[in-house]
């Protein structure tokens, strides 16, 4: 049973055991660097060692001796695996439109190192050493992001580098595949049997950018509960909605704990003390944010422990097993996409209630027949359009969130001859699931923006709670309080930074 990986002493991730979400993230975004374990490194080799006994003895075998998809019934013979393998990878390049970001690139070539890495994939441990060494070195494959139904193509094209062909990144250049090579003092490595196929068969794309977007997902939906902190006290929230009494008799997990994160933020607000009985009961976007957060968080947290799953599996096909000190190869279907689709599809549904719900106390803020404030947060209205438009962006971006919560798992598009008949389209969740990532982070910005600006109007000598106020302090440095109308874009944008980067959630943590 494989434990859990940490980083060495050295800030390395060594491989060979599980690795989390921020491990992965880790990598695929802060450039940590990655080595084999003597665990990876036996069970790869021990797998290399089957399949070239199989091969020794001339054993028909799917993708190894035989050709791919509805060409499976043709044999190649021994002397040609080599082409075949090359050939696989040539044919197979065939995404297309804008190229992944490199984190994207980077995520799935670390997909592919734990893919192939479990011991069950038959490729040779010297061709994982030169993917370790692009990923270490920062050389990366230029990868076309569109056209894959859920593996294939894109891996396809991270490989033609492998072999010296199709193009990459080097210190902010894009080269010819065997020139970034050469200038990263690499050696592209000749393909044998199995390895062409290893390396595009599975959901290595799907989850690696998954990866990244749940990880931002999450970030997110918990700097939601403290931007909504930040709301609900501007406007005097009534908190008996997040009594613990009400949370226990609907004991759902992420439900309570959102209560209790509200009640433990907003426990000195001296301005929730002062209007404390002012009104009965909030509007339901400041009243359930428990439950909306809650239900949308428990979603997000059980799409983790999938793609957790999914990035300590193996979902190569064909797979390599030892039976009786020979291999056994089984033709299965690992590489199907549904569970990182399934989870993903349903991590943009999340996300999509969470901006829902931001985007209307936002509004809450701007009308001052609600709030009490001047309309759209601005001491001249009329003169001044104040907060008025960016409301609009908020409501634009949730359009489109919701386009993306159309699901992509419900699709189906036969390839391959009716050979795949059926594709599970997780490829396109996990991309959609990027763009709603992002799309949540400026809806939850523009929220903050407004409770930023908002306390200028809040009665002068009632105290914010501690952890309203490290936020607005947080924000101070860099914006303006507005009292008469600016450039506003700016602003979204850098609070749209420090919620991506986590710099929000930082200012929960206790000073050292």
């Amino acid at each position: 049973m494989k434990g859990e990986t940490k980083l060495s002493q050295t800030g390395t991730l060594v491989l060979g055991g599980k690795i989390t979400l921020e491990q992965f993230v880790a990598v695929a975004r802060g450039n940590v660097r990655v080595e084999f374990s003597a665990e990876y490194e036996e069970r790869v080799a021990k797998a290399r060692r089957l399949i070239e006994k199989a091969v020794s003895e001339n054993r028909v075998m799917y993708g190894v001796t035989t050709g791919f998809g509805a060409l499976s019934a043709q044999v190649i013979n021994r002397d040609e695996s080599a082409r075949l393998q090359r050939n696989i990878i040539m044919s197979h390049s065939v995404s297309v439109g804008e190229p992944l970001a490199i984190e994207q690139a980077r995520a799935v070539m670390l997909m592919v190192l734990q893919n192939t890495g479990q011991g069950f994939s038959g490729i040779r441990l010297e061709v994982l050493r030169l993917l370790r060494d692009m990923l270490n070195k920062g050389l990366t494959p230029w990868m076309p992001c569109e056209g894959s139904v859920g593996y294939l193509a894109p891996e396809a094209h991270m490989s033609l580098v492998l072999i010296g062909e199709g193009k990459a990144y080097w210190k902010g250049n894009l080269l010819p595949g065997a020139d970034a090579m050469k200038l990263a003092g690499i050696q592209p490595a000749e393909l044998s049997f199995k390895e062409g196929l290893a390396l595009i068969s599975g959901t290595t794309s799907a989850t690696g950018l998954a990866s990244l977007a749940l990880y931002d997902m999450l970030n997110a939906a918990n700097t939601a509960d403290l931007i909504a902190a930040v709301s609900l006290e501007a406007q005097k929230g009534v908190m008996r909605a997040f009594d613990k009494r009400v949370m226990d008799i609907r004991p759902h997990e992420h439900q309570g704990a959102t209560a209790d994160v509200l009640r433990r933020l907003l426990s000195d607000s001296q301005v929730l003390k002062h209007y404390e009985g002012g009104r009965l009961q909030d509007a339901l976007s400041l009243r359930c944010i428990p439950q909306l957060h809650g239900a949308a968080k428990k979603t997000l947290y059980d799409a983790k422990k999938t793609i957790e799953i999914e990035i300590n599996s193996c979902c190569d096909n064909p797979v390599i097993f030892e039976q009786d000190g020979a291999a056994d190869i089984v033709s299965a279907c690992n590489a199907d996409s549904s569970y990182v689709g399934l989870a993903m599809d349903c991590s943009v549904i999340a996300c999509t209630m969470i901006a829902k719900m931001s985007e209307r106390r936002n509004n809450r803020f701007l009308d001052g027949n609600l709030s009490g404030y001047p309309h759209f947060l601005v001491k001249n209205p009329g003169l001044n359009s104040g907060l008025m438009i960016p409301q609009y962006t908020q409501a634009g971006l949730l359009g489109d969130m919701r386009i993306l919560s159309t699901p992509s798992v419900i699709d189906n598009t036969p390839t391959c001859c009716n050979q795949e008949d059926y594709v599970a389209m997780g490829y396109n969740a996990s991309k959609k699931a990027l763009k709603a990532a992002g799309y949540l982070e400026y809806i939850l910005a523009i929220e903050l923006l407004s409770g930023y600006q908002a306390q200028q109007f809040i009665e002068a000598g009632l105290k914010r709670s501690s952890a309203t106020a490290k936020v607005l302090e947080k924000l101070s440095g860099a914006i303006p309080i507005m009292e008469e109308d600016m450039f506003l874009h700016p602003h979204i944008e850098h609070i749209r930074g420090l919620i991506h980067e986590g710099s929000i959630l930082e200012t929960l943590k206790p000073e050292t």
